[in-house]
């Protein structure tokens, strides 16, 4: 398992309250019967909801919602829907669960942007694989990439409102 964290210079009072809930997930996910159980799903042709069921557990005990609905109803895109959201004070964390397809489909990207215009949201959880196997056994490494890709938007220069995303690798 890999943890990274990203903020902005200036967060709001709920980010230690956020950074609690992904550090406890980090740490349940990180207990070796767990870690076994999320590698043995994490084959060629899996889904990401085979991960999320290992876990959905611990999400409900963190107080977070499946599929919430109603987040974006003030957008044109009102069907969007998070995997997981939790409420913290005057905002929320969304929480995505990707698989196989993260980088080669943007979902990494997508999830930053749904976080941005989620209104009730300004922390992102993105659980990805640290590695993806190919068809052919190559490996794509899905976890650098997606640090690479989030970090550009935690650069001044660059700041959505997104206050900090926090991303776990598992294998």
């Amino acid at each position: 398992m890999e943890f990274c964290e990203f903020k902005k210079s200036n967060v709001s009072k709920e980010f230690n309250d956020a950074k609690k809930i992904a550090t406890d997930l980090f740490e349940y996910l990180s207990q070796s019967d767990i870690a076994n159980k999320i590698k043995d799903a994490h084959q060629f042709n899996a889904k990401s909801h085979d991960i999320q069921d290992i876990f959905l557990p611990k999400c409900l005990e963190l107080g977070m919602t499946s599929e919430k609905k109603g987040l974006f109803a003030s957008h044109k895109v009102a069907r969007l829907r998070p995997d997981y959201y939790v409420e913290i004070g005057n905002t929320g964390l969304i929480m995505e669960v990707e698989r196989g397809k993260n980088t080669a489909n943007n979902m990494d990207l997508l999830d930053i942007w749904k976080c941005h215009l989620c209104e009730k949201a300004n922390y992102l959880l993105l659980v990805v694989p640290i590695y993806r196997v190919s068809g052919n056994g190559g490996k794509q490494k899905i976890f650098e990439h997606v640090l690479n890709r989030l970090s550009t938007f935690f650069e001044p220069a660059n700041y959505v409102n997104v206050e900090a995303a926090f991303i776990i690798g598992y294998e």
